[in-house]
């Protein structure tokens, strides 16, 4: 069984960071992409950022040049780096993993981590 472990999140003054991390455990042969969505309240998932096996990245035009996604796949462990937060940042953010494990492919959800930027 597959699980991903999220950490990271919290309540920032806006201007501030916050980095989430992501740890995914399990037989994994191997990871196609991981990312980051996000939910506010009263709003529906959103993608934040996604990155493939080998290194493409994909940003929300909201978060460009202020977040910036990495991985270390041998750990199995994606990254968010979040700066110059804003409190429409706020919500709860969401790990992502697409991966090969023993005979399939499968998509897993992290359980969410909180992330709150007040103004």
């Amino acid at each position: 069984q597959v699980q991903l472990v999220e950490s990271g999140g919290g309540l920032v003054q806006a201007g501030g960071s916050l980095r989430l991390s992501c740890v995914a455990s399990g037989r994994i042969l191997r990871i196609n992409a991981m990312g980051w969505y996000r939910q506010a309240p009263g709003k529906q998932r959103e993608l934040v950022a996604t990155i493939t096996s080998v290194g493409n990245t994909n940003y929300a035009d909201s978060v460009k040049g202020r977040f910036a996604i990495s991985r270390d796949y041998a750990k199995n462990t994606v990254y968010l780096q979040m700066n110059s937060l804003k409190p429409e940042d706020t919500a709860v953010y969401y790990c992502n993993l697409r991966a090969v494990v023993p005979q399939t492919t499968l998509e897993v959800w992290g359980q969410g981590t909180l992330v709150t930027v007040s103004s």
